[in-house]
Order: C-alpha cells, then sequence, then structure tokens
C-alpha cells in the first residue's frame, strides 16, 4: 500500500510541474505582453532626476502634507529646490529633499527626507494648482 501512495505522490507532482510549465506560465507571459496593465498617459517616467514645473509643485504638495502632519510639535523650514525629482510616469513623483525641524525646545536639527505624491487627474492639467487633487503614498526619513 505504502508503495502505490508514493507512486501517487510523483505523479500528482510531475503533473503539477507540467501543468504549472504548460498552461499556467504561458498564460501569465501573454497577460504580460498585452497592454492590460499598460497606462498611456503623457508624463514619461525618467531614470534619471528631473526639474519641471509638475516636480516643483509635486515638492510643494510634500511639504505641505509635512508641515499640516509634523507641524503641531516642530517648525519645519524647506529649501526653494529638492534635492532630486524623479517622474515616475503616470504623474507619479518620488521627491528627496531637506529641511531644518526647530523642536519645541528650540533644538534644530537638519533631516533628509523622501516623499512619495502622484497627481490625481492624469493629463487634465486643470486643477494642477490645487493641494486637493495630489495624494501623498509616503514620506520617509522624519519620524525618528
Amino acid at each position: 500500500m505504502k508503495k502505490y501512495n508514493t507512486l501517487l505522490l510523483i505523479i500528482g507532482f510531475a503533473a503539477l510541474l507540467l501543468s504549472q510549465q504548460k498552461i499556467f506560465m504561458p498564460f501569465v507571459y501573454e497577460v504580460i505582453k498585452s497592454d492590460l496593465f499598460l497606462v498611456d498617459s503623457n508624463d514619461k517616467a525618467s531614470q534619471l532626476p528631473v526639474s519641471s514645473h509638475l516636480t516643483d509643485l509635486a515638492y510643494l504638495n510634500c511639504n505641505k502634507f509635512i508641515t499640516t502632519k509634523y507641524g503641531e510639535t516642530s517648525k519645519f523650514t524647506f529649501a526653494n529646490k529638492p534635492i532630486n525629482s524623479w517622474s515616475l510616469g503616470n504623474y507619479q513623483y518620488v521627491v528627496n529633499a531637506e529641511a531644518t525641524i526647530t523642536d519645541s525646545n528650540k533644538n534644530t536639527t537638519v533631516k533628509k527626507f523622501v516623499c512619495r505624491i502622484g497627481y490625481k487627474n492624469g493629463d487634465d492639467q486643470n486643477g494642477i494648482e490645487d493641494t486637493e487633487n495630489w495624494s501623498i503614498t509616503g514620506v520617509s526619513g522624519l519620524d525618528s
């Protein structure tokens, strides 16, 4: 009896591997090649840091978010421009910047932070100046 259980286990394992290789993975490759996940927008991604009107607005909106979230206990002073900004495409941006933070005891520290932010309305640029049309995905570097 034990001999058949081992044989069934080996046959089942072989069938699983074969079905994954011949059925499941070709389907996954076809989905990847298709335009199913393609987002077509006028904002293209860049692997190099960029500076544009949109990255400047992204930086200003990150600063407003940080001031709102952490401003009750500390005073923030931001530089005029970020250190670097990257466009991830489809109006999504990553901003690397520096802030001077003064706490309630008048202690001053300079911290670098990273903010990921996106413009919600895509190619429709009518409300680009409005803070409500931007959404923060996350900020790191200021919590400690």
